[in-house]
C-alpha cells in the first residue's frame, strides 16, 4: 500500500513539474579530454556525417570558445564546465595542489572518508567534496525534487565525480587494475546490477586482444605529421611509435588492463557504458529531465603520449567520431530525436612539443622547475638571511608564514620581491603576489586569467605562468596547463532540444555552458556561476 501511495505521489509530482515548464527529457554532457577546437577543422574531411559534423551542421558551434583562467587541466576543466565558474570560486585549482591547511598535496576528487565500491581500494577515495560550488547536475536534481536522474562516467575518476556533482545517482570510473568500472561509498554501498552485468562482459579484456590499425590508408592522413617521430613516446615493448599496435603483445609491459585508456577502445568502452546506463536507468524515458555526463579520457592519454601532430591522435579522432555517431543514433532510438539536448566541449586543449617547436625556430623550451626553486632560495637567503622560508615550491609558491613572522618579514614585501625575481628566471613570463590577486581586479588578458585561477584558500603566495610554448616536459610527448590560446581554445557545441542551429565567432567562455544549460532547463544557475548564457544557441 505504501508503494502504491508513493508511486501516485511521484507521478503527481512529475506531472506538476512538467506542467511548470517544458524541458528536454535528457541532457547529455560530453567532455572530450584534451580536445583542441582545431581538430574539428583539421580532421573534418575524415569525419562521417553523423558524428561531429552532425553536431556542427545541425546544432550550434562556438568557433571562438576559450577557457577564461590559467590552470588549464582536467580537474579544473570539468569543474568549470559544470559549475559555470572559474577555479577562483569553485576551488578546484588543479588536478593536485598543496593544501595550506593539511600541509600536504591534495587531489581534486579526493575524499578520505569514501571507500571503494568495486575496483580496488586505493582508487575508491573519490567524491566531489572539494567543490565549493553546486553544479548544473546538482541544480537539476534540486529542481526536480531529486526525481530527475544524474549518471556520470569517465575513464578518469575526476572526469566522473566532478560532473556528477554532489547529488549524483551514480558516478563511475574505470579501474586499471581490474578492467572494470567502479564507484565509492559516497554514492552507494554496492554496484547496481546493471554495472555488475556490464563489468561481467569483460570488454576491456576483449579490446586489449585487438590491434590498433589506421582507419584509412596512410596516404590519406595528410593533416598529421610523420608516423615515426622522435617527439612521440610510444609504448613500452615497441621500438618505434608506429602503426600497427598489437595490443595483446603490448599488455605485458604496459599493464594488463592499464593499457586500455591509452587506446581508442578506452572511448569505445565508455560509449558502451553510456548506452547501458540509458537502458538500465531509464534515462530520458519519462517527463522528468535526466542528465548523462560522459567524459572521454583516452584522447588525453594518447595526446600526451604522441602529441597533436601525430597519426595516432588523427586516427583517434576518426574513431571517436564514430563513437559520437553511435551515441547520437542510440539516443534517437531510445529517447527520441528532438527530446534530448547534447553539449560537447573539452576540459582543456594542448600544446605542441616544445622541443619540436624549438627545432623549428620558435623561442620555446623546456622549463627547469628545480632550477627555479634553487634560484629563488638563493635570492631569498641573500635578502633575508639563511633559513627555510619556502614551505612548498612550484609555479604556485607557498611561504612558511610562521617562519616569516619569526623573522619579522612582511608578507606582501616578500611576495613582491619573489615575484620580481621569478620573472628574471628563464621561461617565467609573469609572477603575481597572492595579495595582489585577492585585492585587485585585473582586466588585462593574462593577469585576469591568473586571477580567475586563484582561490584565496587553496592557492599560495606567488602565482606564476610560463612563456608561450614552454613546458616542463622532455623531448617526447606534450602537456597543457597554461593561459595561452593553444591550451584555452576548445570546442563548444550544442545540439538538439531548444538549440538554435548556427555558428558564432565571438569569444565565448567555458563558464557559459552551465548557464546555457540552466536556461534550457528553466532552472536556477549553479551557486557560484559567473558565466553568461550563450543567447545565439537558444531558440
Amino acid at each position: 500500500m505504501k508503494r502504491i501511495v508513493l508511486s501516485i505521489f511521484t507521478l503527481a509530482l512529475a506531472i506538476q513539474i512538467q506542467a511548470q515548464t517544458e524541458r528536454p527529457k535528457l541532457v547529455v554532457g560530453i567532455v572530450v579530454d584534451q580536445m583542441k577546437q582545431e581538430y574539428l577543422w583539421r580532421f573534418e574531411n575524415d569525419f562521417g556525417d553523423g558524428g561531429f559534423k552532425r553536431l556542427m551542421n545541425e546544432g550550434f558551434e562556438a568557433k571562438n570558445a576559450h577557457y577564461n583562467y590559467s590552470n588549464t587541466s582536467t580537474g579544473p576543466g570539468h569543474a568549470s564546465v559544470y559549475t559555470g565558474t572559474t577555479p577562483s570560486i569553485h576551488g578546484i585549482v588543479n588536478n593536485n595542489w598543496y593544501s595550506k591547511l593539511l600541509k600536504r598535496s591534495v587531489y581534486c576528487a579526493e575524499d578520505t572518508t569514501a571507500q571503494a565500491v568495486g575496483g580496488t581500494e586505493d582508487d575508491g577515495h573519490i567524491s566531489p567534496a572539494n567543490l565549493y560550488s553546486s553544479t548544473i547536475t546538482d541544480e537539476l536534481k534540486m529542481s526536480t525534487q531529486q526525481l530527475g536522474k544524474v549518471i556520470a562516467m569517465s575513464i578518469k575518476d575526476r572526469g566522473s565525480a566532478l560532473p556528477g556533482g554532489h547529488l549524483s545517482d551514480g558516478s563511475y570510473w574505470y579501474n586499471s587494475a581490474t578492467g572494470t568500472f567502479m564507484t565509492s561509498t559516497y554514492y552507494m554501498e554496492s554496484l547496481p546490477q546493471w554495472v555488475q552485468d556490464f563489468n561481467n562482459r569483460n570488454l576491456a579484456d576483449e579490446y586489449l586482444n585487438m590491434t590498433w590499425e589506421l582507419s584509412n590508408p596512410l596516404s590519406e592522413y595528410s593533416e598529421s605529421g610523420e608516423d615515426n617521430s622522435k617527439h612521440e613516446r610510444g609504448f613500452r615493448g615497441k621500438g618505434n611509435p608506429t602503426f600497427p599496435y598489437n595490443l595483446k603483445e603490448l599488455r605485458s609491459e604496459n599493464g594488463k588492463f592499464g593499457l586500455l585508456p591509452s587506446t581508442p577502445w578506452g572511448n569505445t568502452i565508455l560509449t558502451e557504458m553510456a548506452l547501458a546506463a540509458i537502458d538500465a536507468e531509464g534515462l530520458g524515458s519519462d517527463a522528468i529531465s535526466d542528465f548523462l555526463a560522459v567524459s572521454y579520457s583516452s584522447t588525453d592519454y594518447i595526446g600526451h603520449n604522441f602529441g597533436p601532430q601525430s597519426k595516432e591522435v588523427h586516427d583517434l579522432y576518426i574513431k571517436l567520431d564514430k563513437e559520437i555517431e553511435r551515441l547520437l543514433n542510440e539516443l534517437d532510438q531510445k529517447v527520441g530525436k528532438g527530446n534530448y539536448v547534447v553539449f560537447l566541449s573539452a576540459d582543456h586543449a594542448v600544446a605542441e612539443n616544445s622541443q619540436r617547436m624549438n627545432e623549428l625556430g620558435f623561442q620555446y623550451n623546456n622549463f627547469n622547475s628545480r632550477g627555479l626553486t634553487s634560484y629563488l632560495k638563493e635570492e631569498l637567503a641573500k635578502k633575508y638571511g639563511e633559513g627555510e622560508l619556502i614551505e612548498n615550491a612550484g609555479l604556485d609558491l607557498f611561504f612558511d608564514h610562521a617562519a616569516l613572522e619569526a623573522k619579522g618579514i612582511d608578507l606582501y614585501e616578500i611576495q613582491q620581491f619573489t615575484a620580481q625575481k621569478a620573472m628574471q628566471f628563464p621561461g617565467v613570463y609573469m609572477a603575481i603576489p597572492g595579495i595582489d590577486l585577492t585585492s585587485n581586479s585585473y582586466t588585462q588578458h593574462i593577469p585576469q586569467l591568473i586571477q580567475n585561477a586563484y582561490h584565496p584558500k587553496e592557492n599560495g603566495d606567488v602565482k606564476m605562468v610560463l612563456n608561450p610554448g614552454w613546458q616542463g616536459g622532455g623531448m617526447t610527448g606534450t602537456g597543457h596547463g597554461t593561459p595561452w590560446t593553444y591550451d584555452t581554445h576548445i570546442p563548444v557545441l550544442f545540439y538538439g532540444w531548444g538549440v538554435k542551429p548556427g555558428k558564432s565567432v565571438r569569444e565565448i567562455h567555458i563558464t557559459d555552458i552551465a548557464p546555457t544549460v540552466s536556461m534550457l532547463l528553466n532552472m536556477r544557475l549553479p551557486s557560484g556561476a559567473t558565466g553568461t548564457p550563450i543567447f545565439e544557441a537558444m531558440k
